[in-house]
């Protein structure tokens, strides 16, 4: 899925995206995610094992918000139109500019939602025929198929099998960076910035459709 520079590209927009939209929300929230589930999970078990019911609360919240967006993005995707994915990219840009009203109007936790709903709806964006498609606001899997793509090529497989996830790895790191700086300069105003370029992404994929299916 990732074989063609297309598809590369868009999915490292998408992880670059995705970082710039956790670092922002990770600062806003002391420590919890908007798009990396694991961390959240982790904290859950952790305030579980402490007795913080409150922060226990909020990681279950946002690991539930997370869920459905992604639902959302696989009934979007469920289609056969050509445009699924350009529906999925619309929706996203939508959420997140339904974040920056949000916080605009003064309703921070409203804001929260909405990006959550928009990381979790982001991984359908590669989600074909049922399947789960591609991870793009986590990077564990990533990194395992680097260090296993990696032992492979030194055994005699593909030179550079792994490069394409240590990209999509390098992509979410420097757009967690630039959230994390955004959000110091202007708190989650920020968010408008995301919303932007996930609607700049969705009038590219528009246009790669026009051209591939005329």
């Amino acid at each position: 899925m990732l074989r063609s520079r297309r598809n590369l590209a868009l999915a490292c927009a998408l992880s670059a995206l995705a970082g710039y939209v956790d670092g922002a929300g990770f600062l806003h929230l002391g420590g919890l995610f908007v798009s990396f589930m694991s961390g959240n999970s982790t904290r859950l078990g952790v305030s579980l094992a402490e007795g913080h019911w409150t922060g226990a609360s909020e990681a279950v919240g946002l690991i539930l918000l997370f869920v459905v967006g992604a639902g959302i993005g696989g009934l979007i995707v469920h289609g056969k139109g050509r445009y699924r994915q350009c529906w999925v990219l619309l929706a996203e840009a939508t959420l997140l500019a339904a974040a920056g009203l949000a916080y605009l109007f003064g309703v921070p936790w409203l804001a929260v939602i909405a990006m959550v709903l928009a990381m979790g709806l982001e991984n359908a964006v590669f989600q074909v025929d049922g399947g789960p498609g591609i991870g793009l606001t986590y990077m564990t899997g990533a990194l395992v198929k680097v260090g296993q793509l990696a032992a492979a090529a030194l055994t005699g497989g593909p030179r550079w099998a792994w490069l394409p996830n240590l990209l999509l790895w390098a992509s979410l790191v420097t757009g967690a960076a630039a959230g994390a700086f955004a959000y110091s300069e202007i708190s989650l105003a920020a968010v408008w910035f995301a919303a932007a370029a996930a609607l700049l992404l969705a009038a590219i994929a528009v246009i790669s459709v026009r051209r591939t299916h005329p």
